[in-house]
């Protein structure tokens, strides 16, 4: 059984998806913070954290730049957290030059992810095309969040999966953090067992309560008696909630 009680909520658990590197970003601005998360991470008994920046047109950080931040954050940290770099890209512009050029931070044991991103509220005019070229030179597109798109329903989920796009599920959203429209769509995604991987896009230490014990909890109350949905060593749950519900800004009709 994938989900099953054990002391920890968060046991062995890898987070896919953050914006703990400090300084480059919207996300942790100072390394002592970005310290303090990592301890708290430990204590939930976290095993691997993926840091994985914005780069996009209006957060143009190059390649190097975040390797020699990510190099100082490993070297403050003297944790038993396993540190990884990617990045969260934009499908803009300027990943569209850094796909020609190679020049990219990707993600996974064989690193041979891109997270990808979109607009909130519109697509790229031409994303088929562009998660095409990101096939095309060998890498597999990982959608960050793809419950979070107000754009996006149910045949359009189903079109990206028939083309093997993969999908990253953010935790809180199935506990209601960015309102019912996306909780319900996180809900339907992970029934029909679309979700690849899992993370916090954690932002904020603010934010570690929320995703690290409402999430699990209500995702445990979601599937347990559905046990298809993620592999236990990527996510663990134990105890039962009820959701956090929150006033919604989307209006996507099908969810």
């Amino acid at each position: 059984m994938f989900f099953h009680k054990i002391s920890s909520l968060l046991t062995n658990f890898t987070d896919h998806h953050s914006h703990i590197l400090p300084g480059v970003d919207d996300g942790v601005k100072k390394m002592e913070v970005s310290l303090k998360v990592l301890e708290q991470y430990a204590q939930l008994g976290i095993a691997e954290v993926w840091c994985t920046p914005h780069i996009m047109e209006d957060i143009p950080n190059t390649t190097a730049n975040l390797q020699a931040r990510f190099a100082e954050l490993c070297e403050a940290y003297q944790g038993p957290i396993k540190l990884h770099l990617a990045a969260e890209y934009m499908m803009d512009a300027l990943f569209e030059e850094r796909l020609e050029q190679g020049d990219l931070l990707t993600l996974g044991e064989e690193h041979n992810q891109l997270l990808v991103e979109t607009s909130y509220f519109t697509p790229p005019m031409d994303m088929d095309a562009i998660l095409s070229r990101i096939k095309q030179k060998g890498y597999y597109p990982m959608l960050a969040h793809p419950e979070r798109y107000v754009y996006m329903g149910k045949e359009r989920y189903t079109a990206l999966k028939n083309k093997d796009i993969r999908f990253q599920l953010n935790l809180s959203s199935v506990a209601g953090a960015y309102g019912s429209e996306a909780r319900d769509k996180a809900r339907w995604l992970l029934k029909q067992n679309y979700y690849n991987i899992a993370g916090s896009d954690l932002h904020s230490i603010r934010n570690i309560e929320y995703w690290s014990t409402r999430a699990p909890r209500a995702l445990k109350q979601l599937l347990q008696t559905d046990t298809k949905h993620l592999d236990a060593t990527t996510l663990r749950v134990s105890e039962i909630a009820q959701p956090v519900r929150k006033k919604s800004v989307f209006l996507q009709s099908d969810f």
